[in-house]
Formats: structure tokens, sequence, C-alpha cells
């Protein structure tokens, strides 16, 4: 594959070091740089496949000084074959429906997220995330983007209930789940695990390669669970490589 050069040259910065979210006792630095203008999608993918994540026009990788612990995971699609435990919880879902809609904030996703951050992130680093910077989250940025909203049926043929959201990037080779939320007091239908699984159907369905899931942080109880898919790959020194 022909490698994209922008015209523009850009430029990295490191952050100043800030406790660590995800393993307690440790800090963290990132490299980030901002995304161009005009040509944001095309630097959107290649430095996602190059092991960053996006957050607004901004691309960013943790840098961190004696620790590695945060590696890039991506699910290769032709290869996946849904395991016993997770047809379960496709079938579990059978009911929801899901919605392809433009990156536009709304205030029912809002209110969500709000409950999603309360029951799942009390005291996390976005548990104090207003409506101004919701809309920044969704709104503000050049690349292929949309939400992804799943809704329970409609009790009297209007909208169903909006039980979960996905922000996700369209790559030149894959899906890349920027972030999602879901309604905490619904644990039974799993719906983490359901979005992330319905995303690879999205995938395979346009014949895509890859989803994109992040950091996988080993030891993290809040990322862990992204090793619990198989089979997944992470970005090493070499290059992308299955994980054992």
């Amino acid at each position: 594959m022909t490698q994209f050069v922008p015209t523009r040259q850009l430029r990295f910065y490191m952050t100043s070091v800030a406790p660590c979210p995800y393993l307690p006792g440790q800090t963290e630095r990132k490299v980030f740089a901002n995304l161009p203008f005009s040509e944001g999608a095309h630097v959107n993918d290649e430095l996602t496949q190059a092991g960053f994540r996006r957050s607004q026009n901004i691309a960013y990788r943790p840098a961190c000084e004696g620790c590695d612990a945060c590696v890039s995971v991506r699910l290769p699609v032709p290869e996946f074959s849904f395991s016993r435990s997770e047809r379960k919880v496709l079938k579990r879902n059978d009911d929801l429906t899901r919605d392809l809609v433009e990156a536009e904030a709304t205030m029912e996703q809002f209110d969500l997220l709000r409950r999603y951050l309360q029951g799942r992130h009390p005291g996390g680093g976005m548990s104090t995330m207003g409506w101004l910077d919701y809309v920044a989250m969704v709104e503000d940025t050049t690349v292929r983007t949309h939400l992804i909203e799943y809704r329970l049926p409609p009790p009297d043929g209007g909208p169903g209930d909006l039980v979960g959201v996905c922000l996700t990037d369209l790559l030149s080779d894959g899906l890349s789940m920027v972030y999602s939320f879901f309604d905490p007091a619904l644990e039974a239908r799993s719906l983490g695990r359901f979005a992330i699984l319905d995303h690879v159907r999205q995938a395979a369905a346009v014949s895509l390669p890859f989803v994109y899931l992040g950091y996988w942080v080993q030891g993290s109880k809040k990322m862990d669970y992204k090793a619990g898919f198989r089979p997944l790959e992470r970005l090493t020194r070499l290059g992308w490589e299955r994980l054992p």
C-alpha cells in the first residue's frame, strides 16, 4: 500500500507527566499532533494504523518512560469467528435497532453519557464533562466519522429508548471505535461487548479487514476486557502481530 504523506509537515508535542488513569502509582505522558484540516482523514488513517488514537482534532499515543503497558489492539475481521458466549450476547440484543447517524451531538445522547459515567466511571477524568465538552468530542473533527445509536424496540411506533452510542471513525482499512457508552442499568445485556461484536459485523458487511479497539492495558480492570476477544492483533516494534 502506498503510504500517504501530508503536504504539510506534522508537528508532534509531548504532554507533561501526569498520574496514570489505568495503573495506580504509575505516571503517563503522551505524544500528540494536531490533525490537519484539509488532509485530516488521510493522516488519521496513517496514525491509527501506527498506534495513535483520535480525540477531536488531536491524534495521540502513550510515550511513558519505563512503561509500555498500553498496547494498540485490533480485531482481524475476516478471521474472526464468534464464540458461543459471543453469539449469546448478539442474540440477547437482537431486538435492538442500529442507526448510523451524522456526528452531531444531541441532548438525548448526552443524558445517556452522564448516566454511563456516573454508573461505570464515577470520579473518572470525564465525570465533569459538560454539554459543550460533549459537543466538541463528537463534532470537532475533520475526519470520516459517525455515530452508531442502539435503541430498544419502540413501544408505540416511535423511536425506542436510546441505550448505546458509539463514536466511530471510518478508516481506509477498518472501523476505529473512538468512544462508546451505554445504559449502565442494562448490565445483563453486556452492551459494551455487544457494540464491539456488532462493529465486527458492520466491518464484515462492507469488507473492511479490521476493527480498531484502542489500547489494551494489561492489569487494568477498565481495559483488560479487550484481551478476551480472539483472534486479536497487537502493535509491536516489529509491526502488528497476533496475540497468543
